[in-house]
């Protein structure tokens, strides 16, 4: 994610904090001083944040272990003021795989929540918190709270609001009864009814509320587009949708040759190569930036990328994707032993999904109209 820092590193995994979240650090700190008048209120209502996301980080290692142990890798962990985000490689398509990942989360949340009451009890606290709970005046109504929020959290989390872990708890256990493509599109839809209920009850009790709507759209609708990529995609090899037609560049070339291509044709990203072997890509944006930093006259081996990925036109597209991601690049050159094949672009593969998209909802809606049609047939004739 943009915008976020690495703050630590644990089992591995990189722990990270987005600028919103210090942006709400400040906010709840000026809260509670104006609160509490004085310093100190503020620093314990600091406190108290950070020992809550604290709590929020340990959930989402929960689900990081928990797919490390069945091979999914994490990313990283970022704090975001919504909560925490484990940005796992991939979710298992193995029901019971996700179903016990989704539920890792809460059951370390779980494990949090009576920790704190056990602690509690031990040096004879009270558990139900008092008035002065909102104000922390004491430890024991500072780990009172924060053990209900804990309970808060877990049965708000719990919610079958996708990609909410209550929301993959429900698309796994979908996922045991039916196709995980459909599976994945009634949790979303489920996800976006609650979204859409977070959105109207925030806009009159609590913005935050908004702000999780947002993202729990947001994110269900990228997941079932990423996963309509996948069933589009698979088991389809480079050469089917690599560029054949391609248009190479030359490292003794100008940028103005390759402006002149540019202007000429739809390619934006070109091969550079000498013989027959790649030896960089101009892209457009270094394209651009070699114009403004060196001039048209520049030679394009001034300015090409020689840090290039490639693909194989036999291998399958789903790995070369995922070089794409990897490089945050928008094409790669295909190429076979040394020799240039073609280019596999992100704007081809998109609207090849977007093809067999529109092809398998159309295939879908005449077998839905053929089978109406059979039962209104069948009807008429035991009436």
């Amino acid at each position: 994610m943009k915008w976020s820092w690495t703050i630590g590193r644990v089992a591995g995994i990189k722990v990270r904090v987005h600028a919103t979240f210090l942006i709400l650090l400040a906010w709840l700190a000026l809260v509670d001083y104006r609160a509490s008048g004085g310093m100190a209120g503020a620093l314990i209502g600091v406190a108290f944040t950070l020992a809550l996301f604290g709590s929020v980080v340990l959930h989402e290692f929960g689900h990081a272990i928990a797919a490390r142990r069945v091979g999914v890798p994490t990313r990283d962990i970022t704090l975001l003021p919504i909560g925490g985000v484990a940005r796992l490689e991939y979710f298992p398509r193995k029901p019971k795989q996700e179903l016990g990942i989704a539920l890792a989360g809460p059951a370390v949340t779980v494990l949090i929540a009576l920790v704190l009451v056990v602690v509690l009890r031990a040096f004879g606290l009270p558990v139900i918190m008092g008035e002065d709970a909102m104000m922390h005046r004491t430890a024991g109504a500072f780990v009172a709270e924060l053990a209900w929020l804990n309970v808060g959290l877990l049965l708000f989390n719990m919610l079958p609001a996708f990609p909410m872990d209550g929301g993959r708890v429900l698309r796994a256990l979908l996922a045991l009864r039916m196709d995980y493509a459909r599976a994945t599109q009634i949790a979303a839809s489920v996800g976006r009814g609650f979204a859409l209920v977070f959105g109207v009850v925030g806009l009159f009790y609590n913005p935050f509320l908004v702000l999780i709507a947002l993202f729990i759209w947001l994110s269900a609708a990228a997941e079932s587009a990423e996963l309509l990529q996948r069933s589009a995609l698979a088991g389809v090899r480079v050469d089917r949708l690599m560029v054949r037609d391609v248009r190479s560049l030359s490292a003794g070339d100008t940028l103005n040759d390759a402006l002149q291509q540019v202007l000429s044709g739809f390619q934006h990203d070109f091969p550079v190569v000498e013989g027959e072997k790649v030896v960089g890509v101009l892209t457009r944006a270094d394209l651009l930036a070699g114009v403004a930093k060196r001039g048209a006259d520049s030679l394009v081996g001034a300015s090409m990328d020689t840090s290039f990925r490639t693909a194989d036109p036999d291998e399958p597209l789903d790995q070369a994707l995922a070089r794409v991601r990897e490089c945050r690049c928008r094409t790669l050159p295909v190429v076979s032993g040394n020799k240039l094949c073609g280019l596999l672009t992100a704007d081809n593969v998109a609207e090849f999904v977007m093809i067999e998209t529109v092809l398998h909802n159309s295939a879908r809606g005449v077998r839905q109209r053929g089978s109406g049609g059979l039962r209104t047939h069948l009807v008429k004739r035991t009436s």
